[in-house]
């Protein structure tokens, strides 16, 4: 059957494709998408985790194995250094070692056995690690109360942890096992380990983890290390992207001896930290440079979308000015018509002109804003009402205005108000038959 295809990228996803193409150097395609759809299409947390794997570190969608412990140990160039006891000395010394061998083998095999069948009573508890910083505190804590303060600076965290700092910062390991039921732990801690030119060495040099084998971290690393014999110390460096142990030293070793041993093995893998220097300065160097390009990128973007966005204001404004001027000039337009309705409706319902014989008649002359003038007729018993609504019929009256006597000079009212709905008629308003009114334009105010 054949397989199911691909749904299409869209282009914000085809953009990511191919920066975590460029950032990673990876050729395949295919592996790109896979890695970025692993991550929710997160290109940040996808790149770190590509160089995480290029160093050596698991990847968070491929957990390492039960076994915690990554440390390259089947190296065949491990330098590996091994103080045997002394020989007896003298006939004294072959006597007594003689006599004490038996017993000793004895002691040992018996010892052996018993451990054999308890594990199969009761399983060992070293193998169930459930406090790894708890176990290499305590162990301090033990030292310290049974050789005093003066010592190497202990790394205060797991194995693991230790691992990762010595990876990270670039710097030589240094593990040490305690056997505590071996007969030379005591002394190498006492006349070797805590001695000032060895204290001075270890603390400038290197890191320093240790733990005994008696507690379940320390056994588990001991299980990883295999090693043969007690004082046991292991050189874990950095090497072609593993943290790999490079040395092994094993035995009752003396200061002068153990310092230029640690610094024999030092010199001889300096060279893998300092390509690994070099590679990680280049990387960040080119990291650094695609910073900096990705900055220019989004800054030229920014500014580009910042453009965009002045010139779509722009044409937003300018479209509500154009929107806004043709608003007013609808609003405008109805204001007239409406206005021009109105007029007409006031010019039907006026009543109709006296004729200039009746008594009752009066005759007004109206002097218009624009210097015109208007004449008609009206009755003493029509409102003031009837005269405001014949100018305001006329083409040539203002939208507002008033009417003013002219001696003495007095305003007509002409419009209801709330002191008087009821405006007066021409006969209580005291015009006379014959009368010349003004009309003041109020459009303004």
């Amino acid at each position: 059957m054949a397989a199911p295809e691909e749904p299409e990228l869209s282009q914000a996803q085809t953009e990511k494709l191919l920066q975590f193409q460029d950032l990673t150097g990876l050729e395949s395609m295919d592996q790109c998408r896979r890695t970025l759809e692993q991550h929710n299409w997160n290109i940040e947390a996808a790149v770190q985790d590509r160089l995480n794997e290029q160093e050596g570190v698991p990847s968070v969608f491929n957990p390492p194995p039960s076994r915690p412990l990554q440390v390259n140990t089947a190296d065949h160039r491990v330098y590996s250094y091994i103080v045997s006891r002394p020989q007896p000395r003298g006939l004294l010394g072959w006597s007594y070692y003689l006599i004490m061998l038996p017993f000793r083998f004895t002691y040992y095999t018996l010892l052996d056995i018993f451990r054999f069948a308890l594990r199969f009573i009761r399983p060992d508890p070293r193998g169930r690690v459930t406090d790894p910083v708890g176990d290499v505190v305590s162990f301090k804590l033990s030292f310290e109360e049974k050789y005093g303060m003066s010592h190497p600076v202990f790394y205060q965290g797991t194995y693991s942890q230790a691992l990762n700092d010595a990876k990270r910062e670039l710097r030589f390991l240094l593990v040490y096992l305690n056997g505590d039921e071996h007969q030379d732990t005591d002394e190498f801690c006492r006349s070797t380990l805590c001695t000032e030119e060895v204290i001075t060495f270890l603390n400038t040099r290197m890191l320093f983890w240790a733990c005994s084998t008696s507690k379940p971290e320390g056994y588990r690393v001991s299980q990883a290390l295999q090693e043969n014999t007690y004082p046991f110390l292991a050189m874990i460096v950095l090497k072609d992207r593993k943290m790999t142990v490079v040395g092994r030293l094993e035995g009752l070793i003396q200061p002068e001896d153990l310092i230029n041993q640690l610094t024999y093995i030092m010199d001889a893998n300096q060279t893998f930290l300092m390509s690994e220097r070099l590679e990680r300065e280049e990387r960040n160097q080119t990291q650094v440079l695609r910073q900096q390009q990705d900055e220019a990128y989004l800054a030229s973007l920014r500014a580009d979308q910042e453009k965009e966005r002045k010139k779509r204001e722009e044409q937003e404004q300018k479209r509500q000015e154009e929107e806004k001027v043709r608003q007013s000039a609808l609003a405008e337009e109805r204001r007239r018509r409406t206005l021009e309705e109105e007029k007409e409706r006031k010019s039907e319902c006026l009543p109709p002109e006296p004729a200039a014989d009746d008594p009752e008649s009066v005759k007004i002359v109206f002097k218009l804003p624009n210097d015109t003038r208007v004449e008609r007729r009206f009755l003493f018993s029509q409102s003031l009402t009837v005269i405001h609504d014949f100018l305001f019929s006329l083409k040539e009256t203002p939208e507002k205005f008033q009417i003013v006597t002219n001696f003495p000079r007095r305003v007509l009212p002409c419009l209801p108000t709330e002191e008087q709905p009821n405006p007066p008629t021409l006969k209580e308003a005291g015009l006379s038959r014959s009368e010349v009114l003004f009309v003041q334009d109020l459009t303004d105010d």
